[in-house]
């Protein structure tokens, strides 16, 4: 019997997560249907409960709903735990468990396809939202010397210092350090609307990449004004995408899909 699995959010229409891993399942063999689900902002739960007793296995969890997926999982890996988000639900059996693959979508996708090395390096983190918190677990566990988070409001970077350690340094960004970034993220959803974070200094090194983690337009604004601005390289979010839904799809099936063929895929449709 074919398994099913789908992405839900609110909205949902624009998600590429059924073209992935309808690619992934080709590529591997494996039987599964992968849907989208629109769930009212006030129905994450019931609507995850009608999706498991119709026999579903597993979801991804895209806006606004990974606080709820992390409150709803029974069981946290300890990634979604120190994250406080979960992108990746598993049903097995009474079991709920909560997972997020974002962090590792990132990290795999500056290391394996833009060929970034992040041990011993400046990272320079724009955002302190849940993206921001959801990605900052794998960011450390790669080495870098330093992360610095950057936010409007100050405060609320100082809320990630505190929870992660002395190895992540808070700042607003007319206070940001003068020492150049290796990599700069952006985290933020500002360039949905065409606003930019307010960076008053250099902030990049002499190779530096500018890395935005949504994808498409949205992307757009944040990586012209990186590249004006000096950074050496620039890329955004898609292979993040891609790499974070082969985390979930190893999680589910135990397969680990190639993702160069359908981040190709993806580039060329796009």
């Amino acid at each position: 019997m074919t398994d099913r699995y789908a992405v839900i959010g609110n909205p949902i229409a624009h998600s590429k997560s059924p073209e992935i891993h309808a690619a992934f399942a080709r590529a591997t063999g494996e039987d599964l249907e992968y849907t989208r689900i629109l769930a009212p902002l006030e129905g994450f739960a019931a609507t995850v409960a009608a999706f498991r007793a119709a026999g579903g296995r597993g979801l991804n969890v895209t806006l606004p709903f990974k606080g709820d997926a992390y409150r709803l999982a029974t069981e946290r890996a300890e990634r979604a735990r120190a994250a406080e988000a979960v992108n990746t639900l598993r049903f097995e059996g009474t079991r709920i468990v909560g997972d997020t693959t974002d962090g590792v979508g990132l990290v795999r996708d500056l290391g394996d396809n833009l060929g970034v090395t992040l041990a011993g390096r400046r990272v320079l983190l724009v955002g302190a939202g849940g993206a921001a918190r959801s990605v900052i677990p794998a960011l450390l566990e790669a080495g870098p010397e330093a992360i610095v988070v950057a936010n409007r409001t100050a405060g609320r970077a100082a809320e990630l210092e505190r929870q992660f350690g002395e190895r992540v340094q808070a700042a607003g960004f007319g206070t940001l350090p003068r020492r150049p970034f290796d990599v700069v993220i952006n985290a933020t959803s500002a360039g949905h609307a065409g606003e930019l974070p307010p960076l008053e200094r250099p902030v990049f090194a002499a190779d530096a990449l500018a890395y935005d983690m949504t994808y498409g337009k949205g992307a757009e604004a944040f990586l012209a004004a990186a590249r004006a601005a000096g950074a050496a390289r620039v890329a955004d979010g898609l292979g993040m995408l891609v790499e974070q839904a082969a985390e979930s799809f190893f999680l589910w099936r135990g397969v680990r899909p190639d993702t160069a063929p359908v981040l190709a895929m993806l580039r060329a449709a796009a």
